[in-house]
């Protein structure tokens, strides 16, 4: 279990994988694996910051229009019931 390796296993780990791959297999995917992770981070902070601005400036157009969260226009669809009454027995 990864939980309980301590530092032996670790090193036993690391040998077992460097004689299997290589060591600059190894090498490549430690620098694709920590690539993917930056490009991760960079994408929720980017997304974040979205977020953030486009509340700030929700905030922003309430106030200056004087509206309230009720007043403000949402985008929905009306689904009408429609139903035909039709006979059980068309006799």
């Amino acid at each position: 279990m990864p939980q309980f390796m301590q530092g032996w296993e670790w090193v036993i780990l690391l040998v077992v994988g460097i004689l299997v791959f290589g060591g600059s297999r190894l090498a490549g995917v430690g620098k694709n694996a920590g690539r993917a992770i930056r490009e991760f981070k960079e994408e929720t902070r980017a997304i974040k910051a979205d977020e953030e601005r486009a509340k700030a400036s929700g905030q922003q157009e309430s106030e200056e229009s004087g509206a309230t969260a009720s007043d403000r226009v949402v985008d929905a669809e009306i689904i009408e019931n429609r139903t035909d009454p039709k006979p059980d027995n068309p006799a």
